[in-house]
């Protein structure tokens, strides 16, 4: 059997880091793609599940410190790489269709639920991942008791993305899809000089530049998000810094202002960059304290 999973084994196959998957938690997706997988278990019982999709570039490893709050408030923490990312199989922020990384999110989601088939399920989903999440949730409404967004890409600018400038990127997605688009400043992550060195020197995240396939491939995926929103139902808290200069911070008002759903918070963060999770340790302190109580309120109250 598959570390952390329920799949048969084809053969040994070894990381991108060099570590045989057998020796590490994972699962084997449609695509025969081994995807690296994470757990954080609380000490007392679970009284509900998280499931964390990362952005674009980076890996679930970098939600250590949100995991361990969770875990702290008894819930279950499950998330994985995404294929072409961290410890995951497949070549580097490349995808043949962004349906791929939903679909492997579905994957993991109905694996760890037909475990634990009597617990509430929560998505916490960080920019790229939040429009992985909207797709998930609304693919599994009837199990999802909340979506908590972290700057996510709801939205295309207006101004970057002109119709000709689509045009003229499909026409490069078949002639050139292995150009380079250009390289992601990881100043703009955080106002915390620490959280940026943290990520220039992981070697776990994408250091490398954008490319033409993967970036269509998101901005059609985005695209269609807007006709999606009214049909969301579920619970959710959307947190946004008002200096990201990666999400478009609009997008966020569109989420809140086309769900449907009637259980729904926006909180913007004054001066914040991308990521509010790896932000000043104040607004790290804010944000952890404001998840863990919207989470709470929405569960049972824990018996003393």
């Amino acid at each position: 059997m598959c570390a952390g999973c329920c799949c048969p084994r084809k053969r040994d196959r070894v990381s991108p880091q060099g570590v045989t998957y057998k020796d590490i938690p994972h699962f084997v997706n449609g695509a025969g793609n081994y995807i690296f997988c994470r757990y954080w278990e609380p000490k007392a019982s679970p009284r509900a599940l998280v499931m964390i999709i990362h952005g674009a570039g980076e890996h679930s490893g970098r939600y250590l410190g949100i995991a361990s709050m969770l875990t702290n408030h008894s819930l279950f923490v499950f998330s994985h790489d995404h294929v072409g990312h961290g410890q995951s199989d497949g070549k580097r922020m490349h995808v043949s269709d962004f349906r791929v990384f939903v679909r492997d999110c579905l994957q993991h989601f109905d694996m760890i639920v037909s475990r634990y088939p009597n617990l509430k399920v929560f998505i916490l989903a960080h920019a790229l991942g939040g429009s992985m999440a909207i797709y998930v949730a609304n693919e599994r409404q009837s199990y999802i008791s909340g979506v908590i967004f972290i700057a996510p890409m709801v939205l295309l600018n207006p101004e970057s993305v002109t119709p000709a400038k689509m045009f003229c990127a499909k026409v490069m997605y078949h002639l050139v899809p292995n150009l380079a688009l250009g390289y992601m400043d990881p100043r703009w992550l955080s106002r915390s000089l620490k959280e940026v060195k943290n990520f220039e020197n992981d070697p776990l995240n994408y250091h490398g530049p954008y490319r033409v396939k993967f970036t269509v491939e998101v901005l059609q995926a985005v695209a269609k998000l807007e006709k999606v929103l009214p049909s969301i139902t579920w619970p959710m808290l959307i947190l946004h810094g008002d200096a990201d200069k990666l999400c478009d911070i609009r997008g966020s008002f569109l989420l809140y202002k086309k769900a449907s759903s009637t259980d729904k918070t926006l909180k913007i963060f004054s001066k914040c960059f991308h990521q509010l999770h790896r932000e000043v340790p104040r607004v790290q302190g804010e944000l952890f304290a404001l998840i863990g109580k919207w989470i709470d309120e929405r569960l049972p109250s824990v018996e003393q």
